[in-house]
């Protein structure tokens, strides 16, 4: 009888390395990936206007209910891994969460003014909804409180600037083995990227592996989005306390 897959959640933010995160994973030869599977979900509750809307909502199921049916069946390829990128900002308060119980959760941080100012580069205007900041903080602490230990908390800035001590104590903390293979990767676009890909992963697609920490912003933010920084730092604080090393 063949062992149960490892489902991995990895919970982030926008505008982090979430989809580098992603290519690393996908290059283990035991792992499946899949990208964002509530997105459309997401875009059909919210009624959020994204770029390439309509092609987002016609690639994925629109009913998270379904979405998570898909995520706790069959893993692709039957794989012993499957490596679930998933966007903290898309679960919806009406999205049920029990079965994040089934799977192995890990979260993705980034300073919240960078993040901001990295997401209105993109779309123009940001809400503390919009980066997900307190759906991570809650669903961190659900999970801590389900484990009587904090979950694995990775910066992306560390694993930029670490790359290799960082995926093994991640991997270390996940319960699975490291492989030096999750360091680089081909460029280009992939099969299981969303279909979302030209508007969000020009850069991505140019890497071979994870590139130095961005630079700090030297232009300080506008009011409006420093206010948003300030109400989402305590969020990020809490998790941050708790990163690998």
């Amino acid at each position: 009888m063949s062992a149960e897959p490892i489902r991995i959640a990895m919970w982030s933010g926008p505008r982090n390395i979430s989809t580098a995160m992603m290519r690393s994973f996908g290059q283990r030869p035991d792992t499946a990936v899949v990208d964002e599977p509530f997105y459309a979900a997401y875009l059909a509750a919210s009624g959020q206007l994204h770029p390439m809307q309509q092609e987002v909502l016609a690639s994925q199921a629109q009913d998270w209910r379904a979405v998570v049916q898909a995520l706790l069946g069959p893993v692709p390829d039957a794989r012993a891994v499957w490596y679930q990128k998933h966007m903290t900002q898309h679960m919806l308060p009406g999205f049920g969460r029990e079965w994040i119980d089934q799977v192995r959760n890990a979260f993705l941080i980034r300073d919240p003014a960078a993040v901001l100012a990295s997401y209105v580069r993109a779309r123009g205007v940001a809400t503390l909804a919009d980066i997900g900041i307190v759906q991570q903080r809650e669903m961190f602490e659900r999970e801590a409180d389900r484990l009587g230990v904090a979950p694995p908390v990775v910066e992306g800035s560390d694993v930029l600037a670490r790359p290799g001590p960082m995926l093994r104590g991640l991997c270390a903390a996940l319960d699975i083995p490291y492989t030096d293979a999750m360091l680089s990767w081909p460029a280009g676009r992939r099969a299981t990227d969303g279909v979302w890909a030209p508007a969000w992963y020009a850069a991505v697609e140019r890497s071979t592996g994870f590139g130095p920490p961005p630079a700090p912003e030297r232009a300080p933010l506008p009011d409006e989005l420093r206010r948003v920084a300030d109400a989402a730092r305590p969020h990020y604080e809490v998790l941050a306390a708790h990163r690998l090393a």
